[in-house]
Formats: structure tokens, C-alpha cells, sequence
């Protein structure tokens, strides 16, 4: 059993880069090697253009590596809310944006050597209820409206689903790592220069008229332009993303089933979410079931969203064994469009692509495709929906009070809430807030009975961080920044790790926490 090592980096492992230890100058330099990242630098680099790519942690270990990996214009119920909050015409070329992403990807897989277990399939949204049928039938109304090839139906190929369900055929599923680590030879090969290990700070110069950002561990990098492919930008540059957008946290189980799947990809309408798509490991039929999204940092423990999913993997395949298990987070904005453009309008030299919610596959390379054009100064009708300058009183307006009455209600909360645990009763692989020299800390007993102790104090805006059991990270459940078990900076919009502290309570470094 693997808990959170997924299947497609364990399948396909990336090829590793060195940390960048040396200055390094470049037309574009690019932060987040994921879907977003790394299309890019392809696009670019194949045009001539010297592309530095900088992750924090490891190519494709974030959010594409823990994907469902489907390909589909299908974005749960999303045509009719874009046709409710804008126009019909903005839902349209919603549509047509992420249609002309999944062709791009069909072609860069049919031409991919070795392949990446590309396979057409149709997608299903489904519901089981009156009210969620209510909802999908009006979307099958937009995709009329739209010109969409939606079909309306009362059952779907796996019995017992679902009372109705929208099909909509020609989409696809793949492997998201073999499918990026054919992107990256590219890369390599057209002579663009990826990093490991190199996470920015959060700060931004400029030197002789180009942006210079600087890696934490010191060496400095200058370009023409920067773009902050991250899930979180690095530097907010009065953007207000963290007031603009909110983290989820899913979860995905590989599950050999005991009943034959039907094929085809499929996501509930009702609430909790499932998604389910066909995956073969190790020769072996499987099933990748998802779902019980909630906001990171809060809600039950992982171990309770996997009983959850594989209560429901069992009462609709049966279950012979869970060979993977793991997490994803991904992020939304106020109007569930992603932000996709200049960082903000006083940096036209800082660029960013971010809230591309559970739907990074066809979102991330429409981002990436979007951004090619906007950095070479090619026309692109995308960019006025997606902007990050914009902001609508219809949804945007009430979704900001809610986000940010939620992060006060979880600043508060942290703040009185006193743990009562002591850090010496806890088992082996067993994490909590517990009471440490009169004061609430974090502590991790790892396997070998060792104990890792933090302060839960997030080093973003002050949160304080709760355990997260499936991942054994502690995420905050205001901004979603995820540090691991010794306090190390998982994602942001976090860059500085989570003070570690001896048994006796005291800092084990005396250097003074400060908010980014």
C-alpha cells in the first residue's frame, strides 16, 4: 500500500534536475514545473526563446502528478453558471478555449514516442437526485445553446449510477507524467534549463529594466519576463490572491474492482462529489475513484474521506484490493474562471496562471497555450475572460465575503482553540496540536519512534495549522499553505517553513518568524 506515492509518478518517475546554484538570465523565466509550467517552456523554447524553469520541490510531484488525468471540456456544471454570471458568448468561448486545448493535447499524444496511455472516451455527468437532475438538465440546455454534442440520458453504462446523465462524447483520458515527460525532452532538447529544489522568495527587484527573483537558498534570476506557473503565486504584487481564491483538498484511490467497469469517465452532480475513469496498473484492470473535496486544512481526517470512498467504491464495483492512495489540492477563484494574464496592473513584466480548480488537464494547457501568445504578442480572445484584473459584483462580490469570513473565522478559532494533547502519548505515525511547554505546538512521531515538533504558526498570515493524517503534512486551513512533518514548505503562498522546536518548547532556530 502506498499512501501517497500516486500512480503516475511511481509508473513513470520524472527525470530529476540539479537546485539552481548559479545566477542564471533568461528570456522567460518560469516558476512551477507542472502541466502549466512545463507546457509553456515548451511552446517557447521551441520558438527560439531561452526558458529557465524553476520548481520548488520536484517536476510533477504537485498537483499534475496527483491527478484523475482526464481530458474533457466537461467542467462539472460550469457552461450554465458562466451563462448565469456573464453571457452566453463567454460560455462559448469558454468552451471553444478548452476544446482547442484538448485537440492540442491529442496531437502532441498521437506524436509522443512511447506513447501515454491516450485513450478517447466519453464523459458522463450524472445525478440521483431531483434537485442535482434539475441542475444537469439546465446545463444540457446551455450545451443546445452552445452547440455542444451533449446527449441527454436516463441511465448510464454502469447500473445503479444514476436516475440521468449528460454524455458527452469524444473526450479523453492519459498518463499526465509520461504525457509531461515527453514535453520535457522537448524542452531539454531545444535547450531550456529546468530547476529542482529552488523555491522563490516572495519578494520581486528589478535590475537594469528586467524583474529579478531570487531563490531562497540565494542565487538570483533575471529575464525579460517571469511567469508564476505555481498553483499559488509566488509573489502577490498587490494582486490580492489570497483574498481572491481558496484551496480544496480531494482525495483518489487506484481500486481493482471485482465487477467489470464499463468504461467511459464519470462525475457526480450531487454532493459528495465521485469521479470514477478506467486505469490499467500492472496489466490489471482498475479504477480511479475521487472525490470528498472539502477546503484544506479543514473538516474530518483523510483517513475518513478514503473510509468514505471506499465505502462507495464497494456498493458500486465491489473491491479486491487498493493498490494507491493519494491527495490532491487544487485552487478556485471567486467565479471559478481561472486567472490567466499580467500578475497585476503594475507589473506588465510579471505574469500568472492560477485557479484552474479540478480541471488542470485541458485548463492548464489552455493557460499555457493562452500565455504563449500574450508573451509574443499574438492576439488571443481568451485573455479578456480569464484576466486577473477582473472582478464582477455577480458572483464575485459574495464569494469574497465568504472566503474571507471563513479565514477569520479559522484565524479566530485557531487562536482560542488549545490542544490538549501531550506529545509523548502520541503512537508512531501519529500527528497532532499538542501542549508543549504551556503552549500549543505541533508534533509527528515518525516511524522510528522520533518526534518532529513545529510551531503551527503559519508563516503566510498567522493561521494556525492543522495535521492532515493522509498526507502527514500540516496545511492551514485559511490559505492553504501545506508544510511536511519537519515544517519544510510544501506549497505556498507560504515560502518560509513552519519554526521547528526542541522537546523543552523552545525555538530550535532563534531566527524571528515574520508574515509574508
Amino acid at each position: 500500500m502506498s499512501d501517497q506515492m500516486t500512480y503516475w509518478t511511481a509508473s513513470a518517475p520524472p527525470p530529476e534536475f540539479p537546485q539552481l546554484r548559479q545566477h542564471e538570465d533568461a528570456d522567460y523565466a518560469i516558476v512551477g514545473g507542472g502541466i502549466v509550467g512545463l507546457t509553456l517552456a515548451c511552446l517557447l523554447a521551441e520558438q527560439g526563446q531561452q526558458v529557465v524553469v524553476l520548481e520548488g520541490n520536484r517536476v510533477l510531484h504537485g498537483t499534475t502528478g496527483h491527478s484523475t488525468a482526464k481530458v474533457t471540456v466537461q467542467h462539472d456544471l460550469i457552461y450554465s453558471e458562466l451563462a448565469a454570471h456573464f453571457n452566453i458568448e463567454n460560455a462559448r468561448l469558454y468552451y471553444e478555449t478548452q476544446d482547442a486545448a484538448l485537440q492540442f493535447m491529442r496531437r502532441t499524444a498521437a506524436a509522443m514516442p512511447g506513447g501515454c496511455e491516450w485513450s478517447d472516451e466519453d464523459a458522463y455527468l450524472y445525478a440521483s437526485s431531483a434537485s442535482a437532475t434539475t441542475k444537469l438538465m439546465k446545463e444540457f440546455e446551455t450545451y443546445q445553446q452552445l452547440g455542444m454534442p451533449g446527449q441527454w440520458l436516463e441511465e448510464v453504462p454502469l447500473p445503479g449510477l444514476a436516475a440521468s446523465a449528460l454524455k458527452l462524447p469524444g473526450q479523453a483520458q492519459f498518463h499526465p507524467v509520461r504525457y509531461l515527460n515527453g514535453l520535457i525532452a522537448r524542452i531539454v532538447q531545444a535547450g531550456g534549463r529546468i530547476y529542482e529544489q529552488t523555491r522563490i522568495d516572495a519578494k520581486l527587484e528589478h535590475r537594469g529594466g528586467r524583474p529579478l527573483i531570487r531563490a531562497l537558498h540565494g542565487p538570483e534570476i533575471t529575464a525579460r519576463q517571469v511567469i508564476a506557473c505555481s498553483q499559488y503565486p509566488f509573489y502577490d504584487g498587490g494582486g490580492f490572491y489570497f483574498a481572491r481564491m481558496h484551496p480544496a483538498h480531494s482525495y483518489i484511490m487506484a481500486v481493482q474492482p471485482e465487477q467489470p467497469f464499463p468504461g467511459g469517465m464519470y462525475l457526480s452532480v450531487d454532493e459528495p462529489k465521485r469521479s470514477l475513469r478506467a486505469v490499467t496498473i500492472d496489466g490489471q484492470p482498475m479504477v480511479l475513484v475521487a472525490g470528498e473535496s472539502h477546503q484544506t486544512g479543514q473538516g474530518d481526517p483523510a483517513s475518513v474521506h478514503f473510509a468514505n470512498l471506499e465505502r462507495f467504491a464497494t456498493q458500486t464495483l465491489g473491491v479486491r484490493q487498493i493498490p494507491y492512495r493519494w491527495s490532491a489540492q487544487d485552487w478556485q477563484t471567486l467565479d471559478k474562471l481561472p486567472y490567466i494574464g499580467p500578475l497585476s496592473p503594475g507589473h506588465p513584466d510579471v505574469w500568472v496562471a492560477t485557479g484552474l480548480r479540478k480541471w488542470g488537464m485541458t485548463g492548464g494547457t489552455a493557460a499555457a497555450l493562452l500565455l504563449r501568445d500574450l508573451l509574443l504578442g499574438v492576439e488571443n480572445r481568451y485573455a479578456t475572460l480569464v484576466t486577473p484584473a477582473r472582478f464582477g459584483i455577480d458572483p464575485d462580490l459574495k464569494a469574497l465575503v465568504k472566503e474571507n469570513a471563513d479565514v477569520a473565522k479559522h484565524l479566530l478559532a485557531g487562536k482560542l482553540t488549545f490542544p490538549d494533547r501531550d506529545p509523548g502519548h502520541l503512537r508512531r505515525q501519529e500527528g497532532a496540536a499538542v501542549v508543549l511547554a504551556g503552549k500549543r505546538a505541533g508534533a509527528y512521531r515518525d516511524a522510528g519512534g522520533q518526534l518532529h515538533l513545529v510551531d503551527t504558526t503559519c508563516t503566510h498570515m498567522g493561521c494556525e495549522c492543522a495535521w492532515n493524517d493522509g498526507a502527514r503534512t500540516w496545511d492551514c486551513p485559511c490559505h492553504g499553505s501545506r508544510f511536511d512533518a519537519d515544517g519544510q514548505v510544501l506549497s505556498g503562498p507560504a515560502v518560509k517553513p513552519l519554526r521547528r522546536l526542541l522537546p523543552g518548547g523552545e525555538p530550535a532556530d532563534a531566527t524571528p518568524v515574520t508574515f509574508t
